[in-house]
């Protein structure tokens, strides 16, 4: 195996004139720039290894350089590593018997200086062979036709590694159906097979890293990010992959997305941290970015005085690295990092750290690696030497006086010449089956087959994982998900926490964040809503909303919606459901109760008391006086009153309830009709007194008792079509006490009687109360010791005012949440009240005279209506001296039994 260093571009034998290079290349070679080839002047160096089929490298040997300038200083990992990488690849092919058996694999390697343009530029070389040029006018001096060499081919080329380079190149290479398989592009937009057709690459893209950063994003219970990304196809393709997986996923907010620029600007991380605090509670940010962009994120956010705010998830180009955290290892604690799931090669370090001066011949470039890597400097013809660095030895050994340590794409680089192989492998099987050596089927090597047994590859690659390739020609997502840990841990830095194949596997307890805290810091827009709290959502930010709570008689129905509790139920306290409202009664123990029971009890005491009097002196002139038949009525009726408090009071029900209706209103009818009836007759015979000496008709007991029951008998019947019309029942309101606040509402179990059929039911009785005052009013000139007209009418007065007191408090209290108690205890303390008055003014006095004054009890001389009749006329008359002697000489009560 030879090598060889070129640096000029093949010439035709001497003497011939080229005159025409094919047109295609000329486009090409305009398409480049101004200056492009003249920057090298000549066929730009390369490594050239000789074999029986070529493959063609692209790696970064040096960095980008300034303006003006292609390359700059060399890269030792990326570049060197990488490239030797392949090297080391050909090498243990070439020794394997197995593989690729008499057919030795040649390569032509390229440096790309990390730069897309330059890159394209080398990228030629691998077309030339492929470009049909006209010889037709080009002739030797002697006149015969030139013998112009073949130019080399390769079948396939190895890279390119940043993604930009691999786009640029895969454009050409597609041109010529070269393919090409990259170990480091990871842009998503190269699994574009309508585009980049000849594409293959033994990296996941970052479509696959982006779905992993967005599972983990997701494991964490975020929902609300940032992200950040360095101007470029890596950040920007990155960003914009996670961007559109998380929109397909749901559930995720993007609150900034910002690009670092190309060329930041003094005070440019400062103002991205601006930013990103612009939206503080979306601490979780999701960075694609260079390794000199992270870092400076980091010292902005420490200066910022904001460690441990930000939690960063980093792609692979942050990984398990140091350098971007170097010296700001607190503002780092925490972040996640995502790697392709690689291993160290022992073989490669092994080769590797035998390489020598001597011995590494065919790399072009490696007396460069060499005085970079050992701080020396080699003496080299026609080169001054610099006496400011010590001079190379060449007896140095790497790893033993330079630090090393293997490249992390090593193994990538290793598995894509391996996959190139296996390919080439499986086409010689099927089209030279037997040949030792290339077949004519396979001279030359037709790229748009190999392609098909490129993406047909299946095989255990150097760290021992399966090498295969999907329709878009990518490698499987395999990755390892890192934590930067620095509090209660022995050993500082990067720890696995969790790998990611096509699905998610984090070990949460594991992980750890600032402070040592192992509790999942929060990067949400709004925190989750209380029980019993809805959200109302931020208008096209559908991670954000605002809580709030379900008011009133409202219950939680679901995330988003409240409703009402159905009418007879009242909300649990923390509103995620109904509970039935508590039913409630007047209960005896009450206070509303107490007062109006007291009362009553009194009253029928007294009644009782009177009743039992009136019987036990039943005979006695004064109760025969006052008019035994309707006295027993109107003391019957002011039972009744006092009766209907225990009933308001009870427990309702259907039985209740109808006694309720009929014994309202029929205790005050009765007292009322009796009194109106004794009233009337008072006045009816004062009245025929002044006129004639004639009674009036009706005015015997038996009259007055059929007057009073007619009277009586309307308010029954009204009742009774009543009960006909509506049958009595309870009903429990639950609109009675139903306060702002849910928790004291309560269903009132009560008769169906409402505030206006009790009036109704009143009604009669009340214009019973009025037409008797009205008579009392008009027989208040009767003499006090002629007749009762006097007592029934103070009764009436006070009753008047007793009810006129009732309406505003009855009515006045229809709001309140107390409304039947009070109503109930205004009503029945009314009715007490009323018929203590009749029964205080009436039959008091009398019970009293009779049981402590039985000396009055006595029969007096009996009376005509002529002496009625005359003591009315007397009465008009009260100027009259003489006839005030007579009737004084005359006061005798009436005889109150005609």
């Amino acid at each position: 195996m030879t090598s060889q260093a070129h640096s000029s571009q093949p010439s035709a034998p001497s003497g011939c004139r080229l005159k025409a290079w094919p047109r295609l290349l000329w486009v090409l070679l305009a398409g480049l720039g101004p200056g492009a080839w003249a920057q090298q002047g000549t066929q730009p160096h390369s490594i050239r290894i000789e074999g029986d089929i070529k493959l063609g490298g692209l790696f970064p040997v040096h960095s980008r350089g300034p303006v003006g300038v292609p390359c700059g200083e060399i890269k030792k990992e990326k570049g060197i590593h990488r490239m030797e990488a392949m090297l080391y690849a050909l090498d243990q092919i070439n020794s394997d018997p197995d593989l690729l058996p008499n057919i030795t694999l040649g390569a032509r390697i390229l440096d790309t200086c990390s730069r897309d343009t330059y890159a394209l530029e080398q990228s030629l070389t691998f077309v030339q062979a492929l470009i049909q040029k006209d010889t037709s006018d080009v002739r030797c001096s002697n006149g015969e036709p030139p013998i112009i060499p073949k130019p080399e081919r390769v079948v396939g080329v190895i890279g390119a590694s940043g993604s930009s380079v691999s786009i640029m190149v895969a454009n050409v290479l597609r041109l010529f159906a070269i393919p090409q398989i990259s170990y480091a592009s990871t842009a998503p937009e190269l699994s574009d097979k309508s585009r980049y057709e000849f594409f293959s690459r033994v990296v996941p893209p970052d479509s696959y890293q982006a779905q992993a950063m967005v599972d983990i994003v997701k494991a964490m219970g975020w929902n609300y990010v940032s992200t950040l990304a360095s101007e470029g196809n890596y950040g920007e393709s990155g960003v914009d992959a996670f961007l559109q997986i998380s929109r397909e996923a749901g559930g995720l907010c993007i609150a900034q997305s910002i690009k670092i620029p190309r060329e930041p600007r003094p005070g440019e991380f400062e103002k991205i941290i601006k930013r990103l605090m612009e939206t503080s509670n979306a601490r979780g940010v999701i960075i694609f970015a260079n390794e000199d962009d992270i870092k400076r994120v980091l010292e902005a956010a420490k200066r910022a005085n904001l460690t441990g705010h930000f939690l960063f998830v980093g792609s692979d180009s942050w990984g398990a690295k140091s350098s971007p955290i170097l010296d700001q290892e607190d503002v780092a604690e925490g972040a996640v990092t995502i790697l392709p799931k690689r291993a160290s090669i022992d073989g490669f370090d092994q080769y590797f750290t035998s390489r020598s001066l001597e011995n590494n011949r065919r790399n072009i470039w490696f007396a460069e690696f060499w005085e970079d890597d050992f701080k020396c400097k080699l003496t080299r013809p026609g080169v001054k030497f610099d006496s400011s660095r010590r001079k190379c030895t060449g007896e140095e050994r790497i790893s033993r006086e330079s630090h090393y340590e293997q490249e992390g794409k090593v193994q990538f680089v290793i598995d894509a010449v391996y996959a190139m192989a296996h390919a080439l492998h499986s086409m010689h099987l099927d089209l030279c089956p037997g040949y030792m050596g290339v077949c004519d089927k396979m001279d030359p090597v037709e790229g748009r087959m190999l392609l098909q047994y490129i993406h047909s590859v299946n095989f255990n690659g150097s760290a021992g994982t399966g090498v295969m390739f999907n329709e878009n020609g990518d490698a499987p997502g395999r990755y390892d998900i890192f934590q930067y840990q620095l509090s209660n841990v022995s050993n500082p830095g990067y720890r696995v926490i969790g790998q990611w194949t096509n699905h998610l596997r984090l070990n949460s307890e594991e992980m750890q964040w600032s402070g040592g805290d192992r509790r999942i810091p929060d990067s949400v827009c709004s925190f989750p809503c209380e029980p019993g709290e809805r959200k109302k959502m931020v208008k096209g930010v559908p991670c954000c909303w605002h809580c709030e709570l379900c008011d009133g008689y409202q219950y939680q129905l679901d995330e988003f919606n409240c409703d009402t509790c159905p009418f007879d139920m009242r909300p649990l306290k923390n509103r995620t459901g109904c509970r039935p409202t508590p039913i409630i009664k007047l209960e005896w123990s009450s206070p509303w109760a107490i007062i109006p029971v007291f009362l009553a009890i009194l009253g029928i005491l007294a009644t009782t008391g009177v009743i039992a009097t009136f019987i036990r002196f039943n005979d006695t002139p004064i109760v025969r006086a006052s008019g035994r038949e309707l006295s027993y009525v109107l003391l019957t009726g002011i039972f009744l009153i006092y009766l209907i408090t225990f009933l308001m009071i009870a427990e309702p029900s259907v039985v209740v309830c109808a006694f309720r209706r009929l014994l309202l209103g029929l205790g005050m009818c009765i007292a009322y009709a009796a009194m109106l009836t004794k009233t009337n007759r008072i006045y009816r015979i004062f009245e025929q007194g002044k006129k004639s000496v004639t009674p009036p008709k009706f005015i015997s007991p038996t009259s007055q008792l059929i007057i009073t029951f007619i009277l009586i008998s309307v308010q029954v019947f009204g009742v009774f079509i009543w009960f006909g019309v509506m049958p009595p029942h309870t009903i429990i309101d639950y609109e009675e006490q139903k306060p702002p606040n849910p928790e004291f509402a309560r269903g009132l179990l009560k008769c169906d009687m409402s505030d206006l059929s009790l009036i109704l039911c009143l009604s009669y009785s009340l214009v019973l109360m009025i037409t008797c005052t009205v008579y009392a009013i008009k027989s208040r000139g009767v003499p006090e010791t002629f007749n009762e007209a006097k007592p029934i009418g103070f009764a009436m007065y006070t009753t008047c005012i007793i009810w006129l007191a009732f309406v505003p408090i009855f009515f006045g209290t229809a709001q309140s949440t107390e409304k039947m108690f009070i109503q109930t205890m205004t009503l029945t303390v009314s009715m007490s009240m009323s018929a203590t008055v009749s029964l205080g003014m009436l039959y008091i006095p009398k019970v009293y005279t009779i049981i402590f004054h039985p000396e009055q009890n006595v029969q007096k001389r009996k009376r005509s209506f002529k002496a009625v009749a005359q003591a009315a006329t007397v009465s008009t008359h009260l100027s009259q001296k003489s006839n005030d002697k007579q009737n004084g000489e005359s006061k005798i009560e009436p005889d109150r039994s005609q």
